[in-house]
């Protein structure tokens, strides 16, 4: 199974609790893989969330505290849970009542499988 299907069934599994769309972008928010449920909401992969992301998570990690791994950011009705994966960045948008930390640890397997793709961007630069 390629790195596309699996990422798609790693967050299919976790729809029906309240994963709304899992994104894999680069840098400057451009899509690499995408996986979103029938009721994701529509701007759900406008460039600007993974791009906020990448300038705030800068911030974050000049408070002296090392390198920051993860943005949890919550809203009325959505849930945003970021990874820095250098070069890449995951995203998952849940329900606000979705479990974050369920959200987390699909995160963590995200990382894990785009380890290889990661790896040779990283070769790349």
């Amino acid at each position: 199974m390629g790195l596309e299907e699996t990422f798609d069934q790693l967050c299919r599994q976790v729809f029906a609790d309240g994963l709304k769309a899992g994104l894999i972008t680069d840098k400057d928010g451009v899509v690499i893989l995408k996986s979103t449920s029938a009721d994701a909401p529509l701007n759900v992969a406008d460039s600007t969330i993974p791009t906020t992301f990448a300038i705030a998570n800068n911030q974050a990690s000049k408070l002296g505290l090392k390198h920051n791994r993860f943005i949890v950011s919550m809203y009325d009705l959505y849930q945003v849970v970021q990874l820095d994966s250098n070069p890449l960045i995951i995203t998952l948008v849940g329900d606000a009542a979705a479990n974050t930390g369920l959200l987390i640890n699909l995160g963590h397997q995200i990382e894990d499988i785009a380890k290889p793709l990661v790896t040779a961007l990283q070769e790349r630069q």
